[in-house]
């Protein structure tokens, strides 16, 4: 099956900010970790901190800022994924939310912003 562009940029922003957290420190532990739909594109560890990292990845930002296309909706789910994984893994840890918005304009160098507890868990 090929792949259509939108999922060729979307893996491309997926390897950058993998290599961008590792550049920090950070260990990947897993990428694109499904549950049913709901999907979780970087888990990673800092010190005893999960790291839950949601990508966004644009060609440009000029009708928004990739990390404002992720609503509440999304950040929901994102949750209710990472419940799963550290239920299933029985994980005992601190959880972090954050988000890596990447723009790549063709001929300029990919823009990354790593937003740190991006967001939270709604009750």
């Amino acid at each position: 099956m090929k792949k259509n562009a939108k999922q060729e940029l979307g893996q491309k922003g997926e390897e950058l900010a993998a290599q961008h957290l590792a550049q920090k420190g950070y260990r990947i532990i897993r990428r694109n970790w499904h549950f049913g739909h709901k999907e979780l594109d970087l888990i990673a560890r800092q010190g005893n901190t999960l790291v839950v990292v949601e990508v966004r990845t644009r060609t440009s930002n000029y009708w928004e800022e990739p990390k404002e296309s992720i609503r509440r909706k999304k950040q929901k789910f994102i949750v209710q994924a990472a419940d799963e994984y550290i239920q299933r893994y029985k994980l005992d840890c601190d959880v972090r939310f954050d988000i890596i918005s990447i723009v790549l304009q063709p001929g300029l160098p990919p823009e990354i912003e790593h937003i740190e507890d991006a967001f939270y868990p709604i009750g």
